[in-house]
C-alpha cells in the first residue's frame, strides 16, 4: 500500500464518521494495523487524527446549541482523567493487540447495528442519573486512552439504547467526548518514557482527515447510501479485528 492510498482511506473515513459525530479512531487503528505501523505510533496517530476531525464538528454542534452541558459534563468529568490514566498505562504489544482486536470487534458490531437503534423525539427522552453518566464516561474513557480511540463509537449507541437524548444531541455529545478524551489520552501517552511520534508520517494523515472531516461535518449525506457505507465499514472493521487476533495471538 502506498502513502497516497492511505491518505485517501483516511479522508474517506473522516468524511463518513464526521457526518454522524465520530472521529474515526477505530478505523484508523484498523488500517494502520494492516499497514504494519508500530503499535505505539498507531495510538498516537489515531488520537491526533481524532482531534483534528472532531474539533471542527464539535464547534459546529456548539454553535447550533446541541451540547446539553448538564448531561455532558458528568460524562466527561470522569472520562477525561480516566482517558489520561489509560494513555499513561504501560502496555505490552501483545496485550495491546488483544485489546485492539476485541475493541474493534465490538465497535464493528455497534456500528453495524447502529441504524436499528433509531432516533428519538423529545417526548421519548428518559432522564439519566449523573452517577450513571459518570460511570459510563469513566469506563469508555479509560479504554479510549489505552487503545487510542476517542470512544464515541461505543458511547453513541449506548446512549441511544438508554434513550439518553435526541439523535442530534447524542451526535454532538459523542463529538465532544471524542475530542476531550483524545486530548487526555494523547497527553497520557506523551508522558510515557517511550513515547513515539513520527511527525512526517502523521502530518499527511492529519491533513487528509481535516479535509474529510470538514466536508463530513457540513454536508448531509444521503441516508440510505450512508447506512450502506457504514455497514460495509463495520464489516471491514470486524474482519480486521479477527485478522489482528489470529495474526498476533494465535
Amino acid at each position: 500500500m502506498h502513502d497516497y492510498e492511505l491518505y485517501l482511506l483516511f479522508f474517506g473515513i473522516a468524511l463518513l464518521y464526521a457526518s454522524v459525530g465520530f472521529g474515526g479512531g477505530s478505523s484508523y487503528l484498523a488500517i494502520l494495523a494492516l499497514y504494519g505501523v508500530e503499535f505505539k505510533l498507531m495510538r498516537v496517530t489515531a488520537l491526533l487524527c481524532n482531534i483534528v476531525v472532531v474539533s471542527g464538528g464539535t464547534y459546529i454542534f456548539y454553535k447550533k446549541g446541541l451540547l446539553d452541558w448538564k448531561k455532558v459534563l458528568p460524562i466527561v468529568a470522569v472520562s477525561v482523567p480516566m482517558a489520561y490514566l489509560g494513555g499513561r498505562l504501560p502496555i505490552k504489544e501483545q496485550t495491546f493487540f488483544l485489546i485492539l482486536a476485541v475493541s474493534l470487534f465490538i465497535a464493528g458490531l455497534l456500528m453495524f447495528f447502529q441504524k436499528s437503534l433509531g432516533s428519538l423525539g423529545e417526548s421519548e427522552v428518559k432522564k439519566s442519573k449523573p452517577q450513571v453518566n459518570a460511570a459510563i464516561g469513566g469506563g469508555i474513557g479509560f479504554l479510549s486512552g489505552m487503545v487510542g480511540i476517542g470512544g464515541g463509537i461505543f458511547l453513541a449507541p449506548l446512549l441511544h439504547l438508554m434513550h439518553w437524548s435526541t439523535a442530534k444531541v447524542i451526535a454532538a455529545t459523542a463529538s465532544f467526548f471524542i475530542l476531550v478524551n483524545s486530548v487526555a489520552g494523547l497527553v497520557g501517552q506523551w508522558q510515557q518514557p517511550d513515547f513515539q511520534w513520527n511527525w512526517k508520517f502523521s502530518i499527511g494523515l492529519m491533513v487528509s482527515v481535516f479535509l474529510g472531516g470538514q466536508i463530513g461535518s457540513r454536508l448531509a449525506a444521503d441516508q440510505f447510501r450512508q447506512d450502506v457505507v457504514r455497514k460495509m465499514t463495520a464489516a471491514l472493521v470486524i474482519f480486521i479485528a479477527v485478522r489482528i487476533f489470529f495474526k498476533n495471538l494465535i
